[in-house]
């Protein structure tokens, strides 16, 4: 396998994913017409599917059919569509520009935006909680992980800190704090997810992936970082200045670009070298670290 193939990878798990979060949102002609249509805008048809990607990466690293991991790959992406439809609106981050396209409180409203957010966090759990296709305590365990890595110890912790140090000067430790909880839960989800619905690895090959994806997640959110600076609003699918606007730390704004850039580059090699754990059936995660640092959006 070579690092070529990751874009058919990544174009089958795409399919994959759109397909189950199609079946699993609300008819847009079903009642309440508008807050479905909402839903649905704010989930299907754009981004990347980085964390469901990652999720049947993880499977193939542990040898989990994929339809184990469809449920989990999609109640994760419905939490982060809903963290993304709360983070733009003009109490947050206060976007108008999401993925190329006006932001969910801009082609709606603000009400229905905050509503479809709320009513997407409930389904992801729902999703899990109606799975069959994975044993009961699995789920219960999957449930749990996604209730703390999306709360106050996870994303929801992660969007409080980010806003706190708004204007303040981070130091390093505080500012990877803040990019674990906020973007790298999410990450470590995701691989987390095909360990669990695995039972089957090692305790060695469990601290490998944990390890592999808490640097993937924080290497994701340097980049992002580094494009809101670099970045070509027309290709970044965002406003890109974003971050000096809010006066936010970022590693750019702290390290400078370059040593932004290594410091990815040094998370990336981390990742990879975990991976050893592994056979070929880890290729695509090793493929989606490289692409992580490599992307332009």
């Amino acid at each position: 396998m070579s690092q070529d193939q990751l874009e058919p990878f990544m174009r089958r798990c795409r399919a994959r994913i759109e397909s189950v979060l199609d079946r699993a949102l609300p008819a847009a002609d079903t009642e309440p017409k508008r807050l479905h249509a909402a839903m649905r805008y704010a989930v299907l048809g754009t981004g990347k599917r980085v964390r469901p990607v990652l999720a049947y990466a993880a499977a193939d690293a542990a040898g989990v059919p994929w339809d184990k991991l469809d449920a989990p790959a999609a109640a994760i992406e419905l939490i982060h569509a809903y963290s993304l439809t709360h983070d733009d609106l003009p109490a947050l981050d206060d976007d108008d520009l999401r993925r190329g396209r006006p932001t969910c409180h801009k082609a709606f409203d603000e009400a229905t935006a905050i509503l479809a957010g709320d009513a997407l966090q409930t389904l992801a759990f729902g999703v899990l909680a109606e799975d069959t296709r994975s044993d009961p305590a699995v789920r219960i365990r999957m449930a749990a992980l996604l209730a703390e890595i999306s709360g106050t110890a996870g994303m929801v912790g992660g969007q409080a800190l980010d806003l706190a140090s708004e204007g303040r000067q981070l130091d390093l430790a505080e500012l990877k704090n803040v990019h674990r909880h906020k973007t790298g839960a999410l990450i470590r989800a995701s691989v987390n997810m095909a360990a669990l619905a695995s039972g089957a690895l090692s305790g060695a090959q469990t601290d490998a992936l944990e390890h592999y994806a808490d640097c993937i997640g924080l290497a994701f959110q340097i980049q992002d970082d580094l494009l809101d600076v670099e970045g070509d609003t027309a290709v970044i699918g965002k406003a890109s200045g974003a971050d000096a606007a809010h006066d936010k730390a970022t590693y750019p704004s702290l390290l400078g670009v370059a040593a932004a850039h290594a410091a990815a580059a040094e998370l990336i090699d981390s990742a990879l070298a975990a991976l050893g754990h592994f056979d070929a059936g880890a290729d695509p995660l090793r493929w989606i670290a490289r692409y992580i640092v490599n992307r332009d959006h």
